[in-house]
């Protein structure tokens, strides 16, 4: 009986206590997640305005509003009001739900981010996040990867060459990233020991993974911005390239959906790398000593949750900022020739690692020897492999550009082979039409012996 009482007395877990919420309370906290992702997306948009003018040396929006503040509101309405068109072409059911598929799931994923600790809303105890699944990680994947089939749908139904080119860059782009993605998550999950993103929060709070799991942490952040399609990865909506890309014959409210969808996954992916890597909602450590972790308590998680974010999507308007779009070979040599090979050799050394770690029998001296012997052989490794030799050839020299120069003593022919075939097809043309007008003249007409032409008499 004793031990029945006591183990009725152990706290709730943190998804029992989210499965215990009353339906109001869920219903509170959809609407607000809701209004989070809009609010952040007009944010975003004019901050990313505002920064990327500042970096260029001009003036972003400053009419609408405070400090141009309600620009962004003021062209969602304008879009609203906009007229819509159509392509005559485009497959029309198709063509209405790719911007719903592509910009649901992103508000999906928020779903599983925890904001806050345990907190009380009305006199009722919760947790500040929606649900805690045992599989919340891949939730977040699976909403990223699904939103992408309404980007190639939407290229599809388009009926036009250019949507469609875009679509298939982004299928193949999601494919690529999202391979290196997941792969940088399994050394979070090894440490955390839990698929949760709650248990990640909470397995973090002897120290960030970011500095523990440095390189997961660079190739998550690089995975992240070729998920989003955002610049110097946004080779799906190039302008240079395919006037707009996959929403190219998009307007109204239909391409509003598409940067709202954007927009929203840039917010959560950065929520997702902040509760993997910085400790999530938790302060940091200079904060985090305060009162005994007074600030790490109620409501002030929240504000260290959001200033995290808002650190990734500052990162994103400053890679747009500052680098040039890649080539498509490019971006996809760095996808499978560099993180997913990056990320299977940190998964074995990690994996090496935690089992040497959680064995008993191993001294330390014989980890250091592990550990020596590990760096040896990736030295050696990087000694043998050989270099790429450059042959030397005899061909046309280039210029630092890459463009050929033509050699020095080039002679231009006078007429290309193409154009001496055509030059001899029209001779041969010109004599068949000369021979045809001949024997036409001679058959018509009779001539007299003295070659004059015979009449018969009439004038």
């Amino acid at each position: 009986m004793t031990s029945f009482l006591a183990q009725a007395q152990e706290p709730m877990t943190r998804a029992e206590v989210l499965a215990d919420d009353p339906i109001w309370l869920i219903l509170i906290k959809v609407v607000a997640l809701f209004g989070f992702g809009v609010l952040m997306t007009l944010f975003m948009i004019n901050w990313e305005r505002k920064v990327v003018a500042r970096m260029q040396h001009r003036t972003g929006p400053n009419r609408v509003g405070p400090n141009g503040w309600l620009q962004s509101l003021a062209d969602g309405i304008k879009l609203a009001f906009a007229e819509e068109i159509i392509p005559a072409g485009a497959d029309r059911k198709v063509y209405w739900l790719a911007p719903v598929i592509s910009a649901t799931p992103a508000f999906v994923a928020f779903s599983v981010l925890p904001f806050g600790p345990q907190v009380s809303i009305f006199g009722e105890q919760t947790y500040i996040q929606l649900v805690d699944l045992p599989v919340g990680v891949l939730v977040v994947l699976a909403a990223s990867a699904v939103g992408v089939y309404g980007i190639v749908l939407g290229g599809w139904a388009s009926g036009s060459p250019y949507p469609l080119l875009g679509s298939l860059r982004s299928a193949a782009q999601v494919i690529s990233y999202e391979i290196a993605m997941g792969l940088s998550l399994v050394a979070v999950i090894l440490y955390a020991q839990s698929l949760s993103t709650g248990d990640i929060v909470d397995a973090q709070q002897g120290g960030w993974f970011a500095l523990l799991l440095l390189p997961s942490f660079i190739i998550f952040v690089i995975s992240m911005v070729g998920e989003t399609n955002r610049a110097p990865f946004d080779l799906p909506e190039a302008e240079s390239e395919l006037v707009g890309g996959f929403h190219t014959e998009y307007s109204s409210l239909k391409f509003a959906l598409f940067f709202l969808a954007e927009y929203v996954n840039m917010v959560v992916l950065s929520g997702f790398a902040v509760t993997l890597f910085l400790g999530g909602y938790m302060a940091p450590w200079p904060l985090s000593a305060i009162g005994g972790g007074v600030l790490n308590t109620g409501w002030w998680p929240v504000l260290w949750f959001v200033a995290k974010m808002l650190i990734f999507l500052f990162l994103y308007i400053w890679l747009r900022g500052t680098l040039p779009r890649f080539r498509y070979d490019q971006f996809m040599r760095l996808g499978w020739k560099v993180l997913v090979p990056a990320s299977l050799v940190w998964i074995v050394m990690i994996a090496g690692v935690r089992a040497i770690n959680t064995s008993t029998d191993v001294t330390t001296g014989q980890k250091v020897i592990f550990g020596a012997v590990a760096v040896l052989l990736i030295v050696l490794l990087s000694l043998l492999i050989p270099e790429k030799r450059v042959e030397d050839d005899e061909g046309v020299p280039t210029t630092g550009g890459g463009y050929p120069l033509p050699p020095l003593d080039l002679e231009v022919p006078k007429l290309t082979p193409r154009q001496a075939a055509l030059e001899k097809d029209e001779r041969r043309r010109k004599r068949k039409e000369r021979a045809e007008v001949g024997a036409g003249t001679t058959s018509a007409t009779s001539t007299d012996g003295t070659g004059k032409e015979a009449d018969d008499g009439n004038v």
